[in-house]
């Protein structure tokens, strides 16, 4: 049994002011699952905190590309040298975010060590590049598009690593189908991309069992998984910044996780966007806790 390490990563680097002169809440995340307990239910030992640099957009404006582009390049490889420490050691990293641009410290920190997948659980794909989209700007949706060398040199090339991940080394869960336009580039790359419809269809077990197969390759030293609190659906998860319709619903979010947590060839996971501003009861907070730990729980 490997140990499982929280480590909180309460970044909000990657996202737009939700209002002019306020920040994103979803760097209270960690905080809020720790509140759930989520440390003493999983059994997991304690990893401590990568405290963020300040958010602050200074004078940037539309066209200047990434906005805090010094900040998460210092970020990401802080948080890389935490998590690639864990994963040297055989633990199992589980990092509370923060936005989704903290996926990008656990690329970087596997790119150090090998070659490895990622199975992103969420409802965009965060591909946006300059070759798809003029508004570039939000680390948050374009994690993934950088981790795989798309986008400005100082995010994409740290440590003259780019890409961290490789195309064919990336599979996306959950994606709503509003976004048609990325799913057909992503297709041309050969991204396999799973919508909620195909979940559905095939079933989330079923999936992510093949999922999981498919990274146990010579090629690959393993896979990690990201998970963005928005692949659920809006009536049970409202508290994330861009709420979709028709999103998974808990058991099926549990029934993917499970299967991948479970792999040998998982070495952690983060989760991502839940907004603690945005869910006074913290009624969502407390179910995507245990969404988590039954996730744990389950793949055990």
């Amino acid at each position: 049994m490997r140990n499982i390490v929280v480590l909180d990563a309460p970044s909000n680097l990657g996202l737009r002011p939700p209002a002019p002169g306020t920040v994103p809440g979803c760097y209270k995340l960690a905080g809020a699952l720790r509140e759930q307990r989520i440390v003493q239910r999983l059994g997991a030992l304690e990893g401590g905190v990568v405290v963020p640099p300040r958010y602050d957009l200074g004078d940037w404006q539309e066209g200047d590309g990434v906005f805090n582009a010094a900040a998460l390049a210092s970020y990401t490889r802080t948080l890389a040298d935490r998590i690639e420490r864990h994963v040297r050691a055989g633990d199992f990293p589980l990092v509370l975010g923060g936005d989704c641009s903290i996926q990008l410290g656990a690329s970087l920190a596997l790119r150090r060590i090998g070659r490895y997948g990622l199975a992103a659980v969420d409802a965009s794909p965060d591909f946006r590049h300059p070759g798809n989209s003029e508004r570039i700007g939000a680390a948050g949706g374009e994690e993934v598009a950088l981790a795989t060398g798309r986008g400005q040199e100082d995010l994409t090339n740290l440590e003259g690593l780019r890409p961290y991940l490789k195309d064919e080394d990336v599979r996306l869960f959950g994606i709503r189908d509003c976004f048609e336009d990325a799913r057909a580039e992503l297709a041309a790359l050969k991204i396999p991309v799973v919508t909620v419809g195909d979940i559905r269809e095939w079933g989330a077990d079923a999936l992510a069992r093949a999922t999981a197969q498919s990274f146990a390759v010579p090629q690959l030293d393993g896979f990690w998984v990201h998970l963005d609190a928005d692949v659920l659906d809006p009536s049970v998860m409202p508290a994330v910044d861009s709420p979709d319709p028709d999103g998974l619903v808990p058991d099926e979010l549990v029934a993917l996780l499970r299967p991948l947590l479970a792999s040998a060839q998982c070495v952690g996971l983060n989760v991502t966007i839940y907004d603690p501003d945005l869910d006074p009861e913290g009624t969502a907070g407390a179910l995507l806790t245990d969404v988590v730990v039954s996730a744990f729980a389950e793949a055990g």
